[in-house]
């Protein structure tokens, strides 16, 4: 697989990374333990070096990350991210200096590693000043713990004012197809500062693979249940923006999956998408993704059919939407 490098920061990685926080936590029971390792394995056997984890999944996700590459640790690169309070997502945030450094060494063991390579925060904590976030993983990469800075979600001024005190390497946020909103003002930010940029769901949390319809029920645990883009008849009406994107893959004789992927990957070299799954079929297309290539005309019919389609429903709901974009 072609390798990208994350910015001006030098770290290279798999143009496709895998993100993992589905093998555990979000999307319905955790996969089998055992599964789980060998389906990260196999994205490594078939070119994946980019790895996406959290404090926030459970332990149980980075030490599954850590056990899967133990034996091929420096041949990959580990994210993982800090920031919520005691770990738990619906606890409210928490990025204090002090904060920051446990989760660093309760991550350093799951993972069975000396270092982290990509150190996310994993949305800005309006009560510790950025500058404070910045200088605290400064300490912990000049302490040689951690490798690069990273940040989620972060809005323009945040990254601006992260990124003075210690560079940073990588913008994790959503973005696809059916998610544009970078583009209008993080996407040139990022271009500017040179700033990688880590789009996770980048197949609009499965719906763009063409396998989600109105009829599809989610397990209790889903977070999609929560989500007003997923409610019934917005998926209903969203699925004239599937629509669209299969008529675009039959035309290259790929999946929909593939070309939502393929488009990610087209619009910038410093652009690494983290597409999550839990099945090696899935997997496998998904790699698949970065082999194939889009042309200008073909970047132009995606743009004008895409452009034509409105799609319903907003991303989060309004508890979630008030943590990103600061």
């Amino acid at each position: 697989m072609q390798t990208r490098i994350l910015g001006n920061s030098g770290l290279a990685v798999s143009a496709l990374g895998l993100g993992c926080m589905g093998l555990s936590f979000g999307y319905g029971p955790a996969t089998n333990t055992a599964d789980a390792v060998a389906l990260i394995r196999a994205a490594h056997e078939r070119g994946v070096t980019f790895f996406d984890t959290a404090e926030a999944y459970g332990a149980i996700n980075e030490q599954i990350v850590g056990e899967a590459l133990a034996p091929v640790r420096d041949k990959v690169v580990i994210a993982t991210k800090f920031g919520f309070r005691d770990g738990v997502a619906g606890a409210g945030l928490d990025s204090r200096p002090e904060r920051i450094r446990a989760v660093a060494e309760a991550s350093l063991k799951n993972l069975r590693s000396e270092r982290i390579d990509l150190f996310y925060q994993h949305r800005v904590d309006p009560n510790v000043p950025i500058e404070d976030v910045a200088g605290a993983v400064a300490d912990l990469i000049r302490a040689g713990k951690v490798g690069h800075f990273g940040l989620s979600e972060a809005g323009a001024d945040s990254i601006r004012r992260a990124h003075a005190v210690q560079p940073v390497a990588a913008l994790q946020s959503e973005y696809s197809l059916w998610w544009r909103e970078p583009e209008q003002e993080i996407l040139p930010l990022l271009e500017e500062l040179g700033i990688g940029f880590v789009p996770f769901s980048p197949l609009g949390k499965g719906f763009l693979t063409g396998a989600i319809d109105e009829n599809t029920t989610f397990d209790s645990s889903d977070f999609r249940n929560k989500v007003p883009r997923f409610a019934v008849e917005a998926r209903k009406a969203n699925a004239r923006v599937v629509a669209v994107v299969k008529s675009l893959a039959a035309g290259k004789g790929v999946t929909p999956a593939q070309i939502a992927l393929a488009w990610l990957l087209a619009r910038q070299p410093w652009i690494v998408p983290i597409p999550g799954t839990t099945k090696l079929h899935r997997l496998e297309e998904n790699v698949g993704a970065a082999g194939v290539r889009l042309d200008a005309e073909d970047m132009a019919r995606i743009e004008a059919a895409i452009g034509a389609v409105a799609v319903e429903g907003a991303r989060y709901p309004s508890e979630l939407q008030k943590l990103v974009s600061r």
